[in-house]
Parts: structure tokens; C-alpha cells; sequence
């Protein structure tokens, strides 16, 4: 079995996003080794000051977004009168298609917050498809555990260490798969990733044993092709965001909230939403 090696290691850098939510982001828009995922935040604080002002109603384009919460709680109100909460554990997804408007807003209780939003893009053939939207409480992921881990799948199958699980998450499935998993003190996982996806870690807690180094919190690992990929945890353990995809090999577009595949199409996509046609 060819045995995957972390091909980059990209920090995240730290912003504000929406209404001065502090976020950590690495983003890949056009990264032939993260395609189709298009970028990765992370928010995580203990103040509410950092996350009050949550994501109020925006546009999106051409794109899918899954939220996955740890701690806290998030509502998602949308135009197509969509509106669901997630508390900590939980997720939501949402494919924009041809144009949807959104927010976002952290629930009233919520003093620490901690949590991912992830954009995969759509293929050419699905960017003007009809928006959706599909909420996923922390009951119906699929959580296991082995010897050293303990693993949560969102979307797709996944085997660690010769056990496995399925997320719920169908509708993303076809384009990428997450998987949270958490690796005790020094242990070692083989992550069964199969041939041609694109295959990365975050990594959110802990550190990552790589060339004789530990590589930290808000780092992500890039891997080259393989089917396995083995990952052993410093001594402090380690909590990582699994991702993959099937690469789409397309041209992307990108501005601002918008993921399209030429100018044209972003120009278009500006002028439909100022002429109300996502509502």
C-alpha cells in the first residue's frame, strides 16, 4: 500500500470575517493539493466580544459550506426561509448553487465559541444547481474509538487503524469528506485515504511528529498521492480536522463570497445579487 508524506505544511493566518469574527484561515482557492477544498477557518475564543457580531446576511455563489461546531451554539437563517441551530458537536451544510443569501449568528448563551467552516467548491456542471441546505445535530454523527484515537465522522467513509465509520453528511460526500480524530500522547494512526483525492489534516490541538519535529496547532498538512497515511501524535497528543476530496481540475474564479469558474461568471454573479435575483 503507497504510503502518503506531507508534501506542505501552511500556517493559518489570523483575521477578522464578518462582523470582526476572529478567525485563523488557511485558504486554497487555487492549491492543486487541497482542490476541491477552497478554504478552512477556524474560530475559537473564550470572549464574546470576538464572535458577538457573528456573519450577518451575505450572498453566495457557485460554492458548498459546512459548519461543524466543538463548542458553542450557531443559527443559520437563509432567503429560501431555511433556519437551524447547531450547539457544540453539530453541523450544517449548505451548497449555494446559483445564489442564496445567509447568516450566520452565535446563540445568546454562547460565551466560548469554538468551531470550523469549511468551503468545497462545485463543479462547473453544479454552480447555478438550486441552493440547499441541511442541518446535522451531534446524535447523528458517527463517533468510534481505537486504540489511541478517538475519531468523529462527518461526511464520507473513513478507516483508522482498521476501523471504520460513515458520516451522514451524504450530500457532501460526492465532493469531500471530514473526519475530526483525536490521537492520544505518541500514538500512531493509519488513515486509509485511497487513490487520487486530495488529502489534508488541520491540526487544532497538540502536534504532529514530522521529520524529527512537532508540528503545532494551527498548521495544515498538505500530503502527496498514496492510499495510507500514518500519523503519530507528539507527547502532547493531537486534534486534527481530516479532509479529502476528489479533485475537480477546473479554473476558479473567486471573489469575495463568490466561487466561479471565469471573470464572466464572477461579473454576472455581482450583478444578480444587486438586482435581487438570489432572494
Amino acid at each position: 500500500m503507497t504510503q502518503r508524506t506531507i508534501r506542505e505544511i501552511r500556517p493559518a493566518h489570523a483575521g477578522r470575517d464578518g462582523d470582526g469574527v476572529a478567525i485563523q484561515r488557511v485558504a486554497g482557492m487555487r492549491h492543486a493539493g487541497m482542490d476541491p477544498i477552497l478554504m478552512l477557518d477556524e474560530l475559537r475564543s473564550e470572549f464574546r466580544e470576538d464572535f458577538a457580531g457573528g456573519f450577518p446576511p451575505h450572498p453566495h455563489r457557485g460554492m458548498q459550506t459546512l459548519t461543524y461546531m466543538k463548542r458553542g451554539g450557531i443559527v443559520h437563517e437563509d432567503s429560501r426561509g431555511n433556519r437551524g441551530e447547531i450547539r457544540g458537536g453539530g453541523a450544517q451544510w449548505m451548497s449555494a448553487g446559483r445564489g442564496i443569501i445567509h447568516s450566520e449568528m452565535p446563540t445568546q448563551d454562547t460565551q466560548g465559541l469554538h468551531g470550523f467552516q469549511l468551503w468545497v467548491n462545485l463543479p462547473a456542471a453544479e454552480k447555478m444547481s438550486a441552493p440547499r441546505y441541511r442541518d446535522i445535530p451531534a446524535a447523528e454523527l458517527a463517533t468510534w474509538s481505537g486504540e489511541g484515537f478517538t475519531a468523529t465522522a462527518v461526511a464520507g467513509a473513513w478507516t483508522v487503524s482498521g476501523t471504520d465509520a460513515t458520516g451522514p453528511l451524504r450530500e457532501l460526500a460526492p465532493r469531500a469528506g471530514v473526519l475530526d480524530l483525536e490521537l492520544q500522547a505518541g500514538a500512531s494512526a493509519a488513515l486509509e485515504t485511497g487513490a487520487g483525492h486530495s488529502v489534508m489534516a488541520y491540526i487544532y490541538g497538540g502536534g504532529i511528529a514530522h521529520g524529527g519535529e512537532v508540528v503545532p496547532a494551527r498548521h495544515m498538512l498538505i500530503t502527496g498521492a498514496g492510499e495510507q497515511w500514518m500519523l503519530q501524535a507528539g507527547p502532547q497528543g493531537a486534534r486534527l480536522l481530516v479532509l479529502r476530496g476528489t479533485p475537480l481540475r477546473e479554473p476558479v474564479a473567486h471573489y469575495g463570497p463568490f466561487v466561479m469558474n471565469t471573470p464572466e461568471e464572477i461579473e454576472q454573479a455581482i450583478r444578480d445579487y444587486q438586482e435581487g435575483r438570489f432572494a
